[in-house]
């Protein structure tokens, strides 16, 4: 439902809006970077950069780069009180999706020279590559006693005991063993600019995104994994133009 609309909305803006001439407000090149919020990946989802070219009359192309967290809904988060440390139950795999991506955008509403807000309709499409590292516990085997802990990979076959899980080890621990995945990408969104002057833009951008991964990426092996991913996003952005 919430894709429909989103296309809804960009598709009849774009219809509806007559084309206009090109201002001297156009700028032919912009470099803008950010962070990501996502229905998929907790408070922060991730960082972004992007750099579009002026293609004609409010139109515009771009290219750029994301890189996201994704999290099992069923993600659920444990405090060890012996430890004062927190672990994701059963999980296996961090996931995160690396899209590089290209698209349009159209501008709605052009803002003032040096205030108001502007209105760009996007769309882009792209590649996804989906790294899954192995998600690293700190285990006790001395049943308790702190005096045989170990760091590895969790195995829901070896690994039985929440009660022996002291927590989770850094990210980093298991990069060097990241099994990376294909898939491919879309989404659609509204931007909204602000900023004193036109070379220096700060704003924010809201949509949907579909994500098609060509096997499931499995988080959690207990439970349902998938290869398809829908997300509302939202971008907050900040970058200068010429």
């Amino acid at each position: 439902m919430a894709r429909n609309l989103v296309l809804t909305i960009a598709m009849t803006l774009l219809l509806v809006l007559p084309a206009t001439a090109q201002s001297d407000d156009d700028f032919s090149n912009e470099l803008s970077y950010g962070i990501n919020l996502n229905s998929n990946g907790g408070l922060l989802g991730g960082a972004f950069v992007r750099s579009s070219w002026f293609m004609k009359e409010r139109l515009y192309r771009f290219g750029g780069l994301e890189i996201v967290e994704i999290k099992h809904p069923k993600e659920n988060r444990l405090y060890n009180p012996g430890s004062g440390d927190h672990f994701i139950a059963g999980k296996q795999n961090h996931f995160f999706s690396v899209r590089p991506h290209y698209g349009l955008e159209h501008v709605l509403f052009r803002k003032a020279a040096e205030s108001g807000v502007q209105v760009n309709a996007l769309g882009a499409v792209g590649p996804s590559l989906g790294l899954l590292i192995p998600y690293y516990i700190r285990y006790d085997y001395g049943s308790g006693l702190g005096n045989d802990v170990r760091t590895e990979a969790y195995d829901p076959n070896k690994h039985l005991s929440f009660e022996n899980t002291l927590g989770n080890a850094n990210v980093l621990t298991g990069l060097g063993e990241t099994n990376v995945n294909l898939g491919v990408h879309a989404k659609v969104g509204l931007s909204f600019e602000y900023g004193r002057y036109r070379e220096s833009i700060t704003g924010i951008e809201a949509g949907f995104m579909v994500e098609k991964f060509f096997k499931d990426m499995v988080m959690i092996p207990q439970t349902e994994n998938y290869s398809t991913f829908t997300s509302v996003y939202l971008n907050i952005y900040y970058g200068r133009r010429k």
